[in-house]
């Protein structure tokens, strides 16, 4: 069994027991437990489900393991040619890490 969830305004694809990096949700501690409830499409071995937009009822419950991951380093680069002009930018965008738990449909 496997759901579609939209967290933070993006979709995953959720299994029991599986690991997620989603963006980065303030206010949360390690080991407290999330609940999303918008949950898009439900499958329960062959059995498809789709909500319009979501699945009243339906929820994913997910343990949070790490309040704060930064992720990879993206380095941005700009330059003109002939003008001298060049410009070196970096960004590390800010995750947490959860656990899915139970997933209720």
């Amino acid at each position: 069994m496997y759901v579609i969830v939209e967290i933070n305004g993006q979709q995953f694809k959720a299994v029991q027991g599986k690991k997620l990096f989603v963006h980065h949700i303030p206010n949360v501690e390690s080991g407290a437990t999330v609940e999303f409830d918008k949950v898009l499409l439900v499958d329960a071995d062959g059995e498809v489900q789709v909500g319009t937009p979501a699945i009243e009822g339906a929820k994913v419950v997910c343990e949070v393991l790490s309040p704060l991951v930064k992720g990879d380093k993206v380095l941005i680069f700009h330059k003109k040619r002939r003008k001298g002009y060049r410009k070196l930018n970096g960004h590390r965008q800010q995750f947490t890490e959860v656990s899915i738990k139970e997933i209720v449909a």
